[in-house]
């Protein structure tokens, strides 16, 4: 199978499963990835996902050159009908974690960067290959990166080709820590309990208002948060997070 989606409590596990080809995405893997994501989005009980890749090497290598890139040459127009995912087209608001496990190039960088936060082996690297082959990054690489890093960062790795390690990668804000591989996984998943046990519909909130705050002008960004704000004072979370906090007792959130 080119992709292993897994379900643990409340955590989803999406795992790229080509390591013959470094996890590199092929056809398949974007329509498997596009059904698990889905279905991540349409489980009430699973608060967040964690993508990784399988092996030592690589988290993901990028297009599967031989048969993605005739697919996307054929697609060439309609991106409306590729797989809807992170990257393109699919409207998530659970928080989603990238574990990267080794080279994030092209593709796989881009994916990487369409998650929330970022965790990195010590023997991660990232970049965009793609100008070195006469393309440009197709699936936000070009919009997601200069507003991750510094701009003068970004277009040295865009416009050049040039790839970071972890520590540099971890250094300019790329990613959120860097930790030994054989300690990546246990890591993201402490993230992501961590993130379990927060009122879910806050963190969703926050999460959407950041992403789509950052699209626009202040006044606007504002608004959208006094709108989002206004929907949780009505919540049964606000209240027991409250009522939690004056009885000095863990609280008991439920998602409504």
């Amino acid at each position: 199978m080119p992709l292993l989606y897994e379900k643990k409590g409340e955590i989803a596990y999406i795992t790229l499963n080509r390591p013959e080809a470094m996890n590199a995405l092929n056809p398949p893997t974007l329509k498997e990835l596009e059904d698990a994501l889905s279905d991540f989005r349409d489980d009430e009980d699973r608060k967040v996902a964690i993508i990784t890749g399988t092996g030592s090497r690589a988290f993901c290598a990028g297009a599967d050159v031989d048969t993605t890139i005739p697919f996307l040459r054929d697609m060439k127009g309609g991106w409306w009908r590729l797989p809807a995912t992170t990257m393109r087209r699919l409207e998530l608001w659970k928080p989603v974690i990238a574990a990267v496990n080794g080279f994030a190039l092209g593709g796989g960088l881009e994916l990487a960067l369409s998650c929330d936060l970022i965790l990195a082996s010590e023997n991660a690297a990232f970049g965009v290959p793609e100008v070195t082959l006469g393309m440009i990054p197709g699936w936000g690489g070009t919009q997601r990166l200069p507003r991750a890093i510094p701009k003068a960062k970004a277009a040295e790795i865009l416009l050049m080709g040039e790839r970071l390690n972890a520590q540099e990668a971890y250094r300019v804000g790329l990613v959120n820590k860097v930790v030994p591989q054989a300690e990546l996984m246990a890591e993201a998943t402490r993230w992501a309990e961590k993130l379990c046990k927060l009122p879910p519909l806050a963190v969703r909130a926050a999460k959407e208002a950041m992403l789509r705050g950052m699209e626009m002008p202040l006044e606007d960004g504002l608004r959208l948060e006094a709108k989002l704000y206004d929907f949780l004072l009505g919540t049964e979370d606000i209240r027991e997070g409250c009522q939690a906090f004056l009885e000095k007792r863990k609280p008991v959130f439920k998602g409504k």
